[in-house]
């Protein structure tokens, strides 16, 4: 079976993989932030991990969608996520699956897989590269 056809739409695949993790971990932010499109618990304090968490979520989110800073912006949140894991979850239990981290576990690995294989060829990073 040849795949190469497959091969050749790697590049768009993998912005469509940046976008839609983007918009999904933007909902985090908005939640925290907003209380769109449900409540986060407890109050929103700006200056808290909490807080800075969810700029980190809607901000860093957005600049993932849109491809802008992919590279510098993805390896802050698989660290951020990476510490929300080790903090949050892996206390409970050493399973991914029984301690709730699997989001945790999963948005870090993406990240990172970003921040080596670059936002994919729907993005400002490649139109902006493309102008210089």
């Amino acid at each position: 079976m040849n795949l190469s056809g497959f091969s050749a739409r790697a590049p768009q695949v993998l912005s469509l993989l940046r976008i839609v993790a983007g918009l999904m971990f933007m909902q985090h932010g908005t939640q925290k932030i907003f209380g769109f499109p449900e409540a986060a618990r407890g109050p929103f304090e700006l200056m808290t991990q909490m807080g800075i968490g969810g700029v980190l979520e809607l901000v860093g989110g957005a600049l993932i969608v849109l491809g802008l800073f992919t590279r510098p912006v993805a390896f802050i949140l698989s660290g951020m996520m990476a510490v929300a894991y080790f903090q949050f979850h892996a206390p409970a239990s050493l399973y991914p699956l029984v301690n709730g981290g699997e989001l945790a576990a999963l948005y870090c690995w993406v990240f990172l897989y970003l921040f080596f294989a670059g936002p994919g060829a729907w993005s400002l990073d490649e139109m902006m590269g493309k102008k210089a």
